[in-house]
Parts: structure tokens; C-alpha cells; sequence
């Protein structure tokens, strides 16, 4: 087998990355835009020792379970790799990638329950970051995602799986920055004005609040009045922020963000709690399916008795927020100090009392105390708990722990830690909240 070989194959599943798995001659090939039944003819891209990678070049034999992408872009378009496939079964797809990476990382066998659907799988996406650059001739703006593979920007000008309204906002920025000499990045020389922009947008009340990340370390009068003018176009547009951004980094946004014009947060509602977002803060980007996790932890903690809980990897303290009025008390750590703040305020908006917060690191935090917690609630980031944090868990923890992951590999190892510490993996039951990628989050419900 070689680079441009032609091979018509079956394809056989998917793998934990969203790619088909073919065999040829015993060897493992990974299929782009393929799906589970497929017949197709492919080329071979690539070749290792013990894998190989191709490209469909011809759909001999559909799959029952493929379908018409809703979005024109999506083959060319980064973000949604599934979006080809029927949706109830991309959530057995999923459900077969964290049984597949529970059995071979975790050796658990702990039955994943059927994943719980997204309620909305079109305008779900609710942060929108655009990376920016412009034509060399004529220099106009580019915005959208980047092609899988690379940084070359797919110039986006309508994505159904985010508000309408996003897509008017980008699309003025980038037909009017000229209007304002406003360049758009280059990644390669570090030179333009433009780099990103983000949009946080409320499921709750519809209001927008843009931020633009710029290669500068100060506010142009340009930059400024641009800002305004984004502002007084539109309605729903609470507030325009600049983030300054001028390090040779693929990081989007930079230490400092400061407000030109209105509010620099907008109002987010999960259940009945009411939580402020501003340009940097850590939320869900699909709050209606977030709902379904925040409701699910806080059914778990219901079935115990005014239980103190330690919040833990806290964010802005969603959990700890969410929970509050089911729980006696509520620690919630996190070493973001921002994050801390914007807690602070979300505690005082909500008239809640019983959540007490601490900026550390949890493991740390967790080292200098000797009390232990009726439950314990993990919500770290995709790379997971150190095995100093789980012992730690372990010892200051007297009933459960329920972990929330976006990563069933790194949950997959922590639950064998776990697992081989005594703990028992009562259940797994995941969430979709990335629709049509092959991204999934688990709640894993632990007992001690």
C-alpha cells in the first residue's frame, strides 16, 4: 500500500476522532467523511507503520445512516464532521466511542447509558471565535473556521448551528472595517489589525456581546469608533470589548480585555439561576444541553440529605451555584481569579449564601484542610485530574463523587485510578453537547 493507491472498502466504524475504519489486507485504514456501512472508494493520503490514512473519492454504496449535510460548508468547514450522518445515530456512535475508550484505557465495564440529546441541534452554539485574516489583492476580510488540517480560513458567511444574528454581526465587521483602515491578521508575518472575533450570545435573551482581539497592546481611534459603530447597528448588541493580543500565539485571547462602548458581560439563565458571561469567562457553548448536565448533577444530589459539597475545577462556580439551594454547604475552588470575581457577583445576583468560594488550586486547597465532603463534584479541564488530585478527592470525600468530563480518554484513565483505589464506577452517562463533531461529555457517578 502506497501514497495514491486506489481501494474500493467497507467501512466498518467509527473511530474516537470521527473518522471511518476500513481494513485492507488486515491493516487499519482511517477514512475522512465516511460513515458505519458505507461502501466507497477512497485514495490513500497517507501511510504509517501500523495505520494508513485516505479520502473518499466515490460513495459506491451509501450508508443507511448518512444523510444530507444542513450547512453547504460542511465538507470544507472544520466544525462539523458529523453533521452528514443521522443524529439519533451519531448518538450511538458516540455511545460506541466511550464504550470502546472505557474498555481499552479504563478496562471498565460499567454499561454506558444512551446519550442525552442536544434539544437544539441547529443555533445551539452560543460562543462564536472567528479567527481573521484578508485577501492579498483586493483585501477584504476573511472570517469563519479554519479548514481541518490547517490555518487557511473558510470565509463563513452562514452557520446554522449558531444564532442568526452572529452571522449578521460578522458579516458587517467584516464588509465595514475597511471603512475604518482595519486590516485583517496575518499569521505568518504577525502583521494586521484584526485578529479574532468573539461573540458570547445569551439563549436566554437573545443579547450579543462582541469582542475584538487585536494585534496591539492600545485602542486606535479607529478601533474605537468601529467599536461604536458595531454597537449602534445593532439591537441586540449589549456591548463591544477589545482584547489586546499582540503575542506570536495560536492562544485567541490575551491577558487584557477593556470596554469601549455598553456592558461587558450578557445574562445567561441554567434552571432558575441567572449567571453573568463576560469576553474570557469559562461557559458551556450549548447552555440548553448544559441544562440537562446541571439538572442531572443536582437530581444526584438530591437523593442525599442537605449534603456539604465541594465544587471542584469551579469555573465561575456553575455547579456549585446550580446546586446551592439542594446542599447544606457548597465549597467551590478555583484558581482563576476572574473566575472567582465573576462568581462573586453571580452569588449576589442569585441571593445565595451557603456557597463559599476559595481562588486555589484544588489540589492544593485540598492538602491544607482536614474535613471531609459528603459528595464531591470533578469538573476538570479536557486533560483531567493528576493522580495527587484523585488521591486527594479520595481522602476528603465520604459518599460520591460525580465526575463531569468533555474527555472520555483522560475520564477513562481517572476512572481506572479510581477503580483500582477502591471506588466504584456506578455509572456513565454522557451528554451531547458538541452536535455533529465527535466530541461528547460523560457525568460518571462514583461511590466510595
Amino acid at each position: 500500500m502506497k501514497i495514491n493507491d486506489e481501494f474500493i472498502v467497507n467501512i466498518e466504524k467509527l473511530s474516537n476522532l470521527g473518522t471511518g475504519i476500513a481494513r485492507i489486507d488486515g491493516q487499519v485504514v482511517f477514512v475522512e467523511n465516511a460513515c458505519p456501512q458505507d461502501e466507497l472508494k477512497i485514495r490513500i493520503s497517507k501511510v504509517n507503520k501500523n495505520f494508513a490514512t485516505a479520502k473518499a473519492i466515490e460513495i459506491i454504496t451509501p450508508s443507511p445512516y448518512r444523510t444530507n449535510a444542513f450547512c453547504p460548508m460542511q465538507k470544507v468547514c472544520g466544525a462539523c464532521q458529523l453533521q452528514f450522518i443521522d443524529y439519533d445515530y451519531q448518538l450511538l456512535l458516540k455511545k460506541q466511542i466511550v464504550e470502546d475508550t472505557m474498555r481499552t484505557i479504563g478496562h471498565i465495564d460499567t454499561p454506558i447509558n444512551t446519550p442525552i440529546k442536544s434539544p437544539e441541534i441547529k443555533s445551539f452554539r452560543h460562543k462564536i471565535q472567528y479567527p481573521v485574516s484578508q485577501t492579498k489583492v483586493s483585501k477584504k476580510l476573511l472570517a469563519g473556521y479554519y479548514k481541518p488540517q490547517s490555518h487557511e480560513i473558510v470565509n463563513i458567511k452562514y452557520c446554522p448551528i449558531q444564532p442568526e444574528i452572529c452571522d449578521k454581526v460578522i458579516d458587517f465587521i467584516r464588509n465595514t472595517a475597511n471603512e475604518y483602515n482595519i486590516s485583517g491578521y496575518n499569521e505568518k508575518k504577525h502583521t494586521g489589525d484584526l485578529r479574532h472575533i468573539v461573540i458570547r450570545s445569551s439563549s436566554y435573551n437573545g443579547k450579543l456581546l462582541v469582542t475584538l482581539v487585536i494585534n496591539s497592546n492600545k485602542i486606535s481611534k479607529n478601533i474605537s469608533d468601529f467599536s461604536k459603530r458595531i454597537f449602534d447597528e445593532f439591537e441586540d448588541v449589549t456591548g463591544v470589548c477589545i482584547n489586546f493580543n499582540n503575542k506570536k500565539t495560536n492562544v485567541i485571547l490575551g491577558e487584557k480585555t477593556e470596554c469601549i462602548i455598553g456592558d461587558d458581560f450578557i445574562y445567561e439563565k441554567i434552571l432558575d439561576k441567572t449567571f453573568k458571561i463576560g469576553s474570557s469567562t469559562f461557559f458551556q457553548v450549548n447552555p440548553k444541553s448544559a441544562e440537562n448536565i446541571f439538572k442531572y448533577v443536582k437530581d444526584e444530589i438530591k437523593k442525599h440529605n442537605n449534603p456539604t459539597v465541594l465544587d471542584a475545577y469551579a469555573g465561575i462556580a456553575t455547579f456549585g451555584i446550580v446546586i446551592s439551594d439542594s446542599a447544606l454547604k457548597v465549597t467551590s475552588i478555583e484558581e482563576n481569579k476572574e473566575s472567582i470575581e465573576k462568581a462573586k457577583e453571580v452569588l449576589q445576583i442569585n441571593k445565595i449564601d451557603n456557597v463559599e468560594l476559595h481562588t486555589e488550586d484544588t489540589t492544593k486547597y485540598l492538602k491544607s484542610i482536614k474535613k471531609k465532603f459528603d459528595i464531591t463534584i470533578l469538573d476538570p479541564p479536557r486533560k483531567g485530574c493528576t493522580k495527587e488530585a484523585l488521591d486527594e478527592t479520595i481522602a476528603h470525600t465520604k459518599n460520591k463523587i460525580i465526575y463531569v468530563s468533555c474527555n472520555p480518554a483522560t475520564l477513562a484513565r481517572d476512572l481506572k485510578y479510581l477503580k483500582d483505589n477502591g471506588c466504584n464506577i456506578e455509572s456513565i452517562q454522557p451528554f451531547d453537547m458538541f452536535c455533529h463533531t465527535y466530541h461528547i461529555e460523560n457525568v460518571a457517578i462514583i461511590s466510595l
